[in-house]
């Protein structure tokens, strides 16, 4: 088959001018979730869990010092998620984990140097597994406390659309390093068909638009949280339910009550005849429901 200039396919790749648009940089950032189980002296009630987020210490322009998602350019010889692994390797040591793509940023300005396109990954992982080691050219890499809180939320309705407006701050520290960010989120529903936008109204010390990413991988996990098997993917093969309570709850960024809770995960437990001992009163084991969606 001939093209309008009656080229062949070959004749056309043979004359092409790979300089007749102007080309964009790719990069990849890998977004690190980890549930942090929080040093605790009295066995008689159950340690403390907190979701963390694993950054690293920019040591050059732009943004340098401040703290950003893993992440760098693609090579010419590399698909994305090679890159993916390849930078979250050299940054930050860590290694050999499941990765999810997430979603692929292209404000126009959204990095300072040049036109820059960045596909995001994410992953919730057990830090037991993990050691992690800043490298290249990162200053620092660490696992800071990640909170969510939404300030104003606001909704306008249509004859055939409604708007959502919501105003939420999200805040990373460690020991004494404090960075946030406040970002909109727009959420469009026309005839059940829903459209999100995000903007960064302020930040500090977070690099880039590394912002919205952490609150889009947050989201997304939460959403995951309901229909897969990701928060047993944190536990041991058998836990007890208040263990699992708390994993959800550190998650989703809210608290349930006992009964309430069950309800939700009936289906995805099984009860086992061993029990948990220790100086507390002895809690049953259970172990995640392989059918429990079939």
């Amino acid at each position: 088959m001939l093209n309008e200039l009656g080229q062949t396919e070959q004749e056309f790749l043979d004359t092409y001018n790979p300089g007749k648009y102007e080309k964009p940089s790719v990069t990849v950032d890998v977004l690190i979730f980890a549930i942090h189980t929080v040093d605790n002296p009295d066995v008689r009630k159950l340690a403390d869990k907190k979701l963390q987020v694993l950054l690293v210490k920019r040591g050059n322009h732009p943004y340098i010092n401040n703290w950003a998602i893993p992440g760098g350019f693609v090579k010419m010889d590399e698909d994305l998620e090679t890159a993916a692994f390849r930078e979250l390797k050299e940054e930050t040591s860590v290694d050999n984990i499941y990765l999810e793509q997430l979603y692929t940023w292209g404000d126009v300005n959204r990095d300072p140097r040049m036109r820059i396109i960045s596909t995001s990954y994410m992953a919730l992982i057990n830090k037991k597994n993990c050691k992690i080691q800043a490298g290249l050219d990162i200053m620092d890499a660490n696992w800071f406390d990640i909170e969510v809180k939404t300030i104003e939320e606001k909704e306008t309705e249509y004859t055939d659309t409604s708007i959502v407006e919501k105003t939420v701050e999200i805040l990373v520290k460690t020991n004494d390093i404090v960075a946030k960010a406040k970002i909109k989120e727009t959420i469009k529903v026309v005839n059940r068909f829903s459209t999100s936008k995000l903007e960064i109204l302020e930040q500090d010390n977070i690099s880039f638009d590394h912002a919205k990413i952490l609150y889009s991988g947050l989201m997304r996990m939460r959403n995951k949280i309901e229909y897969t098997d990701i928060a047993f993917s944190l536990l041991p093969n058998e836990f007890t339910l208040a263990e699992l309570q708390q994993v959800y709850e550190v998650i989703l960024g809210k608290t349930f009550t006992k009964p309430n809770f069950q309800r939700k995960i009936r289906e995805k437990v099984l009860k086992t005849d061993k029990f948990e001992r220790g100086a507390h009163r002895p809690a049953r084991l259970y172990r995640f429901n392989k059918d429990w969606n079939k």
